[in-house]
């Protein structure tokens, strides 16, 4: 008995929208690995590069991202403000940012000094961090910014020693009155202050990405197969 293909309009329908959609969030999976994949490759080049000394200039955002950066000054100390929503191997906890006024400037650059725990009986308690005083060197790594995250509500007023879900350098600068590079150092050198310094690398999850591409296009190849199959009968009618 010979075997036929009955076309039905609403199944056709239901398999090309899960195709579609299976093809359209594949690509984007893919776009943001090629994303993450030049990440990389800028991160690579720029890290094997000599360090930047920051100095009165106002450097360029996209010139100075991902380099090795140097900065000698003085952190303002009454101007720390704390990234909530920051957990680290599972807990919980704050990312604390402190402007240091570059030396033999007024130009100021906003550090993230690490990443310190909340208190689990008290969000709104701040652990007392050793800041240093006088001239220090900070070493570390130039970022555009200290990342965002979904904002629900409304922000926080920035002020001293605000905890604020994200933080943007023209806002700070504007609030603070301090003349702002704009960028951030993710600090890398050791200040004997108990701060964790582990800063997630922005091109981790190629691989990840990838994966997730797989399924999706994986997906819209079954739903074009289911639709073939549920089709076919045997008979003449």
């Amino acid at each position: 008995m010979p075997f036929i293909f009955r076309f039905r309009r609403i199944p056709f329908i239901a398999a090309a929208v899960a195709v579609a959609i299976g093809v359209s969030l594949g690509q984007w999976q893919m776009r943001r690995a090629a994303e993450k994949q030049a990440i990389e490759l800028k991160l690579s080049t720029r890290e094997a590069a000599s360090p930047v000394v920051l100095e009165s200039a106002i450097e360029a955002t996209d010139g100075i991202e991902y380099r090795r950066v140097i900065a000698k000054g003085e952190f303002v100390r009454d101007w720390p403000v704390y990234l909530d929503n920051r957990p680290y191997k599972g807990v919980a906890g704050f990312q604390l940012l402190m402007p240091l006024k570059i030396a033999g400037s007024d130009i100021h650059v906003l550090v993230a000094r690490g990443w310190l725990p909340r208190d689990p009986a008290n969000r709104a308690k701040l652990p007392s961090v050793a800041t240093p005083g006088g001239p220090v060197e900070i070493q570390g790594v130039a970022k555009r910014s200290p990342g965002r995250l979904l904002q629900l509500g409304r922000a926080a007023k920035l002020q001293r020693g605000a905890i604020v879900q994200n933080l943007d350098i023209k806002e700070f600068a504007q609030a603070s009155s301090l003349a702002m590079q704009p960028f951030i150092i993710e600090q890398s050198s050791n200040a004997q202050d108990a701060l964790v310094r582990d800063w997630p690398r922005p091109s981790t999850g190629i691989d990840r990405h990838l994966g997730y591409a797989f399924q999706w296009y994986a997906l819209a190849v079954m739903a074009g197969i289911f639709f073939v199959v549920t089709g076919i009968r045997r008979g003449t009618k």
